[in-house]
């Protein structure tokens, strides 16, 4: 038998594995952004990964209908899902990849801070300071007045803002709400509603960009079954900072194949942000200071709505928010 740190570095190369993974997804998102709509991307990923979440979604054989228990709280998440993916493939295409990740990595902090109202988290002050060095961080990165904001900046900070509001949704709701419900809803959704934008977005691809959006749906699969591994092996706490690694593939991505540099506010900016991050998770991690551990159960990363959120495909513990029935009726 392994000992128990040897498992849990397994959990750790296998989360690194993951957003290595991840990232090499958002440089294809990147690569076709250049040609195409950020509709039409998304649209043809979920439609590929329907296949491929199919067999996840049969793992769920309880008989019970597609009914959400709370049909508002899950049609607030699936469209907070639906706007996460059109912005943040925006933002992708268009901007470097370090910025976007540096934006990206801002939601935890905005988990924290839509705990409070939507979960009844209390916050205590060292948290709170944490949050408010890390929102500086995404200043430092963004340089209001010293640079010019772009319709791609803009898009990445309401992803990540949205990609919050979704992860603590599925915090309140995840319970008692059918795995496959809240995997099908946003998957159907963004294939309705991005279907819609076809007529008036759609340019035709050859065969190699139609193959680049079938890697797209099957890496974000691989990435999401190799984070299930690495959140079975190694505590939530320990797995969670690896997410951070993205930078590193962002910048060497950026640089190899689309000749991006990394400027210094960039570089300042996301240090601040992840330190600010992976303080929360210090802090959830400690028993006591917090009562619902937002963070540390948002087990997804934001932008693949290709494939269920991992947090709908692991074991369900115990609640720490009861839904309001009456809210989502």
């Amino acid at each position: 038998m392994p000992s128990e740190k040897a498992t849990q570095l397994r959990g750790v190369a296998l989360a690194l594995s993951a957003f290595g993974v991840f990232a090499t997804h958002d440089v294809l998102i990147k690569y076709l952004g250049g040609s195409y709509s950020p509709f039409q991307i998304v649209f043809f990923s979920v439609l590929f990964g329907f296949p491929m979440v199919t067999f996840l979604m049969m793992r769920d054989a309880r008989e019970a209908s597609l009914r959400p228990v709370y049909p508002l709280w899950t049609a607030l998440r699936t469209g907070a899902t639906v706007i996460t993916a059109a912005t943040a493939f925006y933002a992708f295409s268009v901007l470097p990849l370090a910025q976007v990740y540096a934006i990206l990595f801002a939601a935890p902090l905005l988990i924290t801070l839509l705990a409070i109202p939507m979960l009844g988290e209390r916050v205590g002050i060292r948290r709170a300071l944490a949050v408010l060095v890390g929102l500086c961080g995404v200043l430092i990165v963004l340089r209001p007045g010293a640079t010019d904001l772009t319709l791609g900046h803009l898009a990445a900070l309401v992803a990540a803002v949205t990609g919050a509001f979704g992860a603590v949704v599925m915090r309140k709701i995840g319970q008692h709400e059918r795995s496959v419900v809240l995997i099908l809803y946003p998957m159907m959704a963004n294939v309705v509603l991005m279907g819609a934008a076809m007529p008036f977005v759609y340019q035709p691809m050859p065969g190699r960009d139609l193959l680049a959006l079938a890697v797209i749906a099957a890496f974000a699969l691989i990435g999401t079954t190799l984070l299930i591994y690495a959140y079975r092996l190694a505590t939530a706490a320990t797995v969670a900072p690896m997410q951070y690694s993205q930078i590193i593939w962002a910048t060497v991505y950026g640089a190899v194949f689309f000749g991006e540099g990394l400027e210094l506010a960039t570089v300042v900016g996301t240090a601040v942000i992840v330190a600010s991050g992976i303080y929360i998770v210090f802090r959830e991690d400690r028993g006591g200071t917090s009562t619902t551990t937002p963070v540390l159960r948002t087990r997804s990363r934001v932008a693949a709505p290709s494939v269920p959120r991992v947090a709908t495909l692991l074991p369900r513990a115990s609640s720490g928010s009861q839904p309001d029935r009456k809210a989502g009726e």
